[in-house]
């Protein structure tokens, strides 16, 4: 099947709409961090792009996914089970492997940009 310019998805004139949800309070760990998601892309069940951000607060992470994203803005920490943490500021480019399992805190509201394959 051929795909022409109809078929590119510029985010900048996207018709996709954010959608807003609260963040699921069996995964909370401090605060009530209300999310938005604008899915611009997706390819069957197991490839999606978009935009995604939350306010302050702090929530449990399992990844079955393997997500690329980039920080637009804000600052975040995405921790391990281990403790270990990696602080997420605008600008950093991040690969999340399924299987990840941790917390994600966000310090200062935060934007990103995502790629996810959900194999």
């Amino acid at each position: 099947m051929s795909k022409n310019l109809m078929d590119v998805v510029n985010f900048a004139n996207s018709s996709a709409k954010k959608e807003h949800y609260a963040t699921s309070k069996d995964r909370l760990v401090r605060g009530n961090p209300e999310q938005n998601n604008t899915l611009h892309f997706s390819a069957g069940e197991k490839f999606f792009v978009g935009e995604w951000g939350a306010e302050i607060g702090c929530w449990n992470v399992n990844y079955t996914e393997n997500e690329y994203f980039q920080i637009l803005s804000g600052k975040s920490i995405l921790r391990d089970t281990q403790g270990n943490e990696l602080i997420l500021v605008a600008g950093d480019k991040i690969c999340v492997p399924a299987g990840f399992h941790g917390e994600w805190e966000v310090i200062e509201p935060t934007q990103k940009i995502y790629a996810i394959y959900e194999a």
